[in-house]
């Protein structure tokens, strides 16, 4: 009976069965067997089990015995569980799992096999649908405009999709799990919490509001809404939600409701009154004060008819034509009528003012009129008052109806339909606004041909695109605009079924902002580049003025004590020039760095334009010829030779950056003299200083902006844009102006006009200061912290007849003073560490209220010097100090 039993259960059991004997060839096979292979068990009798289902792989390659891993069960002893493909007597292969365990004898060695098998098939199908319902969940959500959200049944979040990234800048291992909360604003995250730990408990859908961080850092107002998952048994599973940005959408309720309140108080502060009737049931809304005007309690309800016997009778008439045309869909007119009305419980007849207007659907019916009420009784006089009101509220009206109308209507942005053929079949009126072109042209127009040109490849791409289902973000092109021009639109194209809907914002301004801002941005760098080569130049340029001071000293000595033979002193005379040359170049490097300042003085041009001819000539290149013509009997001028030859350099350069091919330089000056003004030219006598080239000139708007700061054509890196500005500021502080006349292919002239000078070029302080040399008496303080230019400058003092006294510092200078010291003279240095020259100058003449102070310095600031302190700019020679100490002392007599 158990064996009958066993053999029932074994024969209809819903699992496959086979058992194989020691040979491992088959020997039974159940019913479900059978039904899994196909096989007859007479078929598979005593036959090896794999060469019956297991014998080939499904790409039709052999499968060896030694590889298979179920008949390895009756060698090795031991239960053999996992996945195999079978082969069906019909040739499908199809997946099963397996158990295989061997038969053991009652000497404990394997006599068999028994492997169980069961059929995958729907198994491995509902896997693979299940990962193809995930992967089209998770790729629909990243491309979903919102945020996307997942949880399992504890509230764990399981999943964000994209745009939760690109919003927050969360990385998924801060977002997942409940790192969601902390983008959230710290004032509202525990109520999120509260609010989403609440209905997760209870299974129920979930919405709240709250501030959410961008990844820029502004936290901006979000809806985060979400529905619970059950599963087929009814087991709840978790959340799938999303987030939407209501930022704008917060911001203009709370317009719109401040707005309405202000609204509100204005109604109640003018004591209007609102009226509402619902065409189609006659129920009207009365608020108590329109109640007052008809003479009824505020508690007492109304009715239309009492609107219609409440009326004077001699308006009645007038009344029933402006509501029946408010209420008309064919005239649509304002009802805007002054009535008398009779109060239906008081009898008093008061003054009104109304004004309503129908509201219509979609297929032209009236379904409500409102409007507004005034008792005027006591106001009728009051006309004018009276219209500016109904024209407010008319306004309005209008406001509140237009923020009624379809988001398609409204949107400034670009909104289409657009068929797969590259035809508009709707637009939205944002179109007409941005191009210019009325909607018939724009419809009748194909797309592609309004595209320019060098986007239409690109369009054509985002086409094939779309027609494979994707989602286009952020894709730009220029549309024709009808006066010629073209405007970039930032398009988002999203296909669906055989149309794909398009959202484009024009975005023209702002690449043209960009644009604009990157070659400031660059023109800054160049500026910052410019100065701080002038600063390094500046302190070079100082430092070498150090350098310069005791070698002009020392080969002054030499050359006028005649040291040496007539060899010596030629080689004595050579230093010299290479000295006053170095000189002339340091003051040129200061000039560049802005650390001479402005010193109008009487300059003999012709002696200076002919002195940077040679310069001039080394900076063109051997393609420019450079010319120089200077008029005779050339009156000075009044400039800074300085600035000057900085100016003459900066319009040379530009000269030669406009005759790429080479050309001519023309130097040129001349007398001239304005007997009208003209333009910045006032009348006067001048010295005309003209710079000409023959290159590429200039158009009439390049002209027009010559002078601005920082324009340049010359392309970003190439220049500053300062040359002719910084020329122009220069004529116009000395009084003069700059002129330019310039022709396309025939080249440009730039004129500095500069004012005649009153005063008489210097001559050399040697002459001036010769008859001093060896006549002054005193005691000189000499302060500086340079040991070299101290000690030569010590020199040239004692040859003049000076006594010295020497300091390394301010404080040292000081000192002395304090031990007795009583200097006829302050001669010192300004830029030193600790104390400077001037502070030390006004400590002493605390003292010496008299104290003459001559300031030596490399670099003459003007905004750091007192004006009524006297400078001498290193490097100097002997001659030089004589002539400043004479001016400032009086050959320095003693006290």
């Amino acid at each position: 009976m158990s064996e009958r039993r066993l053999n029932a259960i074994v024969t209809n059991s819903t699992m496959a069965i086979f058992l194989m004997d020691d040979r491992q060839h088959c020997i039974f096979m159940n019913t479900a067997a059978e039904a899994l292979t196909g096989y007859r068990l007479e078929e598979a009798l005593n036959r090896p089990l794999h060469d019956v289902v297991h014998h080939q792989h499904p790409d039709g390659r052999p499968y060896p015995l030694a590889d298979c891993p179920i008949d390895r069960a009756f060698p090795e002893r031991e239960r053999m569980r996992g996945e195999e493909v079978f082969v069906h007597k019909d040739g499908h292969f199809y997946p099963v799992a397996f158990t295989a365990s061997p038969i053991l004898g009652d000497d404990g060695h394997p006599v068999g096999t028994i492997i169980e098998a069961r059929d995958l098939t729907e198994e491995k199908a509902r896997d693979a649908a299940l990962r193809e319902s995930e992967s089209r969940f998770r790729n629909m959500a990243d491309h979903a405009p919102v945020m996307m959200w997942v949880t399992d049944r504890s509230g764990y979040c399981t999943y964000l999709n994209r745009h939760w990234y690109e919003f927050t800048g969360q990385t998924p291992g801060e977002a997942e799990g409940f790192g969601w909360l902390e983008a959230t604003h710290p004032d509202d995250r525990q109520r999120a919490q509260e609010a989403f730990v609440l209905a997760n408990t209870r299974h129920q859908s979930f919405r709240v509001e709250y501030r959410l961080r961008h990844v820029s850092g502004e936290y901006r107002w979000a809806i985060d809404a979400a529905s619970p998952r059950f599963g087929d048994d009814g087991g709840y599973l978790g959340y799938v939600g999303s987030v939407i940005d209501i930022h704008e959408r917060r911001e203009a309720e709370e317009k719109l409701a401040l707005s309405e309140e202000q609204l509100r108080l204005a109604l109640d502060v003018a004591e209007i009154g609102q009226w509402d009737v619902e065409q189609a049931s006659g129920r009207m809304f009365w608020p108590p004060r329109i109640k007052a005007m008809f003479g009824i309690s505020p508690d007492v309800p109304v009715t239309l008819e009492d609107s219609h016997t409440g009326v004077h009778p001699d308006d009645r008439e007038q009344t029933r034509i402006a509501y029946e045309s408010a209420s008309d869909p064919a005239l649509r007119a304002l009802y805007d009528v002054e009535y008398r009305t009779i109060g239906k419980e008081d009898g008093v007849t008061r003054w009104v003012a109304a004004k309503g207007r129908g509201l219509f659907d979609a297929q032209g019916q009236c379904f409500r009129v409102i409007g507004t009420a005034i008792d005027i009784t006591a106001r009728k006089a009051a006309e004018i008052r009276l219209l500016q009101l109904n024209d407010r509220l008319e306004q309005e009206v209008a406001r509140q109806t237009a923020e009624r109308n379809r988001v398609w209507e409204m949107s400034p942005d670009l909104l289409a339909v657009i068929g797969v053929d590259g035809s508009a079949k709707a637009i939205n009126p944002a179109w007409r606004t941005t191009l210019a072109r009325d909607t018939a042209t724009l419809l009748a127009t194909p797309f592609h041909t309004q595209v320019h040109p060098d986007d239409r490849s690109a369009l054509e791409a985002v086409l094939e695109r779309l027609l494979r289902g994707e989602k286009i973000d952020r894709f730009e092109t220029r549309l024709a605009h009808a006066d010629g021009s073209w405007r970039t639109i930032s398009w988002t194209l999203v296909p669906e079924g055989d149309v794909f809907y398009a959202v484009g914002r024009d975005v023209t301004l702002e690449r043209e902002a960009a644009r604009e801002l990157a070659v400031a941005q660059e023109a800054l760098r160049q500026s910052q580049k410019m100065e701080a080569i002038g600063q390094l130049t500046g302190g070079v340029a100082h430092d070498f003025n150090n350098l310069l001071t005791p070698i002009f000293g020392s080969l002054d000595l030499l050359q006028r004590k005649g040291v040496g033979g007539e060899r010596e002193q030629r080689m004595i005379d050579g230093a010299l020039q290479s000295a006053e040359r170095a000189k002339t170049l340091v003051q040129r490097l200061l000039a560049f760095a802005r650390r001479q300042p402005l010193q109008p003085a009487a300059v003999d041009v012709g002696r200076l334009v002919e002195g940077m001819a040679e310069l001039l000539a080394s900076t063109m290149g051997p393609q420019v010829h450079v010319a120089v013509d200077v008029s005779d009997n050339l009156p000075p001028a009044r400039a800074d030779a300085n600035q000057l030859e900085m100016a003459l350099l900066n319009l040379g350069v530009n000269a030669r950056d406009a005759m790429p091919g080479g050309g001519t330089l023309r130097l040129s000056a001349t007398r001239a003299s304005v007997r009208v003004a003209r333009g910045a030219l006032r009348r006067g006598h001048y010295v005309r200083l003209s710079v000409a080239d023959t290159g590429t000139g200039m158009d009439e708007a390049t002209l027009a902006r010559a002078v601005e700061p920082f324009f340049s054509t010359k392309g970003i890196g190439k220049g500053t844009g300062l040359g002719l500005s910084m020329a122009h500021g220069l004529a116009a502080q000395l009084g003069g102006a700059l002129t330019i006349d310039s022709r396309e292919g025939v080249g440009t002239n730039v004129e500095l006009w500069l004012p005649v000078s009153a005063r008489v070029v210097e001559v050399d302080s040697s002459v001036a200061a010769a008859a001093v040399a060896g006549t002054a008496r005193g005691l000189v303080l000499l302060v500086d912290d340079e040991d070299v230019v101290r000690a030569s400058t010590a020199d040239m003092l004692e040859e003049l007849g000076y006594a010295v006294l020497e300091a390394e510092s301010g404080e040292a200078a000081i000192a002395l003073v304090a031990q007795g010291a009583t200097p006829d003279l302050l001669v010192t240095d300004h830029l030193m560490a600790g104390m400077s020259g001037v502070e030390l100058a006004f400590a002493l003449r605390k003292t010496f209220a008299r104290l003459p102070v001559l300031v030596v310095s490399g670099y003459a600031h003007v905004e750091e010097l007192s004006p009524e302190l006297p400078r001498l700019t290193k490097p100097f020679r002997s001659a030089a100090l004589a002539a400043s100490l004479a001016q400032i002392s009086g050959t320095a007599v003693p006290s």
